[in-house]
């Protein structure tokens, strides 16, 4: 069960925060996010996957963060069609292949509330790495409330997704049950309930969090 921590703002929080290896570290690119990050990204361990994440942004403006960054991982939080993810992959194909890199995995979000249509996913099967599945609210992400985790029960695909939206120390009971299914969940991804404030992250809580995750990997 890997880990993502998303939403990092701040350098001397982004170490702390890796110091406790997660899997994956996210960064947001979105300008009416309070979590949005405009700025340098210190020396991180290549352990740890740098996230993009983007809000319906034209494939231009990903690549070039990719460039900058060395992201390993784009994930698309809007309406992005089946055809821009397609047209994404292409791109971070040839950039990948240019630079000598490991290719570039691409999570496509998809919001949930009390239903959910998994119909929508067929498009963007075979073309994503991931789903993420989030809580639909009036943020694109950091709403700091689950959906209703029961409605994954009628998962109908093999593509392995990320489960988040409003994950905090309360959740952990409701983790271990859900990782107790056969649904191929691949990461859990936390946010807004482990922060002091937007962007910046509560080093101890993520600490307690990312034990109790190990104690589940290993279980």
């Amino acid at each position: 069960m890997k880990l993502k921590v998303c939403g990092m703002k701040y350098q001397e929080n982004m170490q702390a925060v890796a110091e406790l290896q997660p899997d994956y570290l996210g960064f947001i690119f979105y300008e009416k996010s309070p979590r949005n990050f405009d700025g340098d990204i210190p020396k991180l361990p290549d352990e740890i996957k740098k996230t993009g994440v983007f809000v319906d942004a034209s494939i231009d403006f990903v690549i070039e963060k990719v460039k900058k960054h060395n992201f390993k991982v784009i994930q698309l939080h809007g309406n992005e069609s089946s055809q821009y993810c397609r047209d994404l992959q292409s791109e971070l194909e040839c950039f990948s292949e240019t630079e000598s890199t490991e290719s570039i995995e691409i999570w496509k979000v998809f919001s949930i509330k009390d239903q959910f249509d998994f119909e929508i996913l067929e498009p963007y099967e075979g073309i994503v790495d991931y789903f993420l599945f989030d809580t639909k609210g009036k943020e694109k992400g950091g709403n700091g409330y689950t959906f209703d985790w029961s409605v994954l029960n009628n998962y109908p695909s093999e593509t392995p997704f990320i489960l988040s939206g409003g994950i905090g120390l309360d959740e952990i009971e409701k983790v271990k049950e859900i990782l107790k299914t056969d649904l191929p969940i691949y990461a859990i991804d936390v946010n807004s309930k482990f922060e002091t404030a937007p962007g910046l992250k509560n080093i101890e809580e993520l600490k307690i969090f990312k034990e109790e995750l190990n104690r589940m990997r290993e279980g």
